[in-house]
């Protein structure tokens, strides 16, 4: 497995994903979307948020991996997130336009400015507490995957509990078929 492509791939069904738990989430009223539903950010609106936040606080990290990562380096421009259950944007159509900024710029990010040489150099950042730390950064960019997936999830169920299917989230989808024959 080539983990560049792999990236690329898992770019586009992030991208996917959002859409498809957004536009679900666009038919509920206000006050459902804020509504304490006992999840780790409280309401479907604190989870969303929350994936923004950490997407944000992430992908700021990531600017500073290259030069060449202008597409990362425009997302500055939102808000800067201060702490994981911050509500930057209390309002789901703006959250919602900044979500599809974020995964414009991933995409944009993974397939025009990312290179494979990127991925087996450390990232040194530090993280919310301040604390300062190096890992390796192909893995914490399929962390940022993964984290949005476990999320995702989260938000999927609560949907699910007011009656909205968001449709197919199976990764199996994205993964183009190496046959010719259906």
């Amino acid at each position: 497995m080539d983990l560049h492509h792999h990236i690329r791939l898992m770019a586009g069904y992030n991208q996917r994903l959002n859409r498809q738990v957004f536009t679900a989430a666009a038919s509920l009223e206000h006050d459902t979307l804020t509504a304490d539903a006992g999840a780790f950010f409280g309401s479907i609106l604190g989870t969303l948020n929350h994936m923004v936040v950490t997407d944000l606080l992430w992908l700021a990290r990531f600017a500073q991996h290259s030069a060449r990562y202008k597409s990362l380096q425009a997302l500055s421009e939102l808000p800067t997130p201060e702490r994981l259950d911050q509500q930057l944007y209390p309002a789901f159509a703006a959250l919602g336009a900044a979500r599809g900024l974020i995964d414009s710029a991933i995409i944009e990010w993974s397939a025009d400015e990312l290179q494979s040489d990127d991925l087996q150099r450390p990232l040194a950042y530090h993280n919310s507490k301040g604390e300062g730390a190096e890992r390796d950064f192909g893995e914490l960019v399929m962390h940022l995957f993964n984290h949005q997936t476990h999320h995702r999830g989260q938000a999927s169920t609560l949907l699910n509990q007011r009656g909205l299917d968001i449709g197919v989230t199976d990764f199996l989808r994205d993964i183009p078929r190496l046959d010719t024959q259906g």
